[in-house]
């Protein structure tokens, strides 16, 4: 099985800085792509998610959360288009944000951030872990994500779109 890994909170505004490369290389035993700067990479070689987690976490320099999927499973999101029908353009950012586990109740989609006036995050969807939305490039982005994971109380990792489309050539699927 082919794994999807993120880890949350790292490289962010020199926290936890790290070179995913050079830990890709360090793990090529389970043939790794790095996928850019923000700590993902596709593990291509079969192992359980449990001790690909352990090698990762032992060879971090720092305590860091992770997420890991089923290649398949993100595959299977991207082929279903969660983006149909919403807007996109040089200002607005369609995005992914794995979360650590599914939630046990949303509040009502589309969620709204902030919630009065023009929103600058919006929620569009959620399917199990996978919340799917859009964001403006604001300098405020960043905190208006971190309200979404406070509502939903479940800590979360977020990625551009254009990352999860670079997931997708590693796993050999078309976009």
């Amino acid at each position: 099985m082919v794994l999807v890994v993120f880890l949350r909170a790292v490289n962010v505004g020199g926290h936890n800085p790290f070179r995913p490369s050079i830990l890709a290389k360090e793990l090529s035993e389970y043939d790794v792509v790095n996928i850019g700067a923000a700590g993902t990479f596709v593990v291509r070689k079969a192992v359980s998610p449990e001790k690909f987690r352990r090698e990762l976490l032992n060879r971090l320099p720092f305590p860091a959360e992770v997420m890991i999927c089923e290649g398949r499973t993100l595959a299977s999101l991207a082929a279903n288009d969660p983006f149909a029908g919403e807007p996109s353009g040089p200002d607005i950012v369609r995005f992914v944000s794995v979360l650590s586990k599914a939630p046990s109740r949303l509040p009502p989609i589309p969620l709204k951030v902030p919630t009065e006036g023009e929103w600058v995050v919006r929620i569009i969807g959620c399917r199990n872990r996978f919340l799917f939305g859009l964001y403006k490039r604001q300098t405020k982005t960043i905190s208006y994500l971190n309200q979404v994971e406070k509502v939903l109380g479940i800590p979360a990792t977020t990625r551009n779109w254009n990352t999860i489309t670079a997931i997708l050539k590693a796993l050999s699927v078309p976009s």
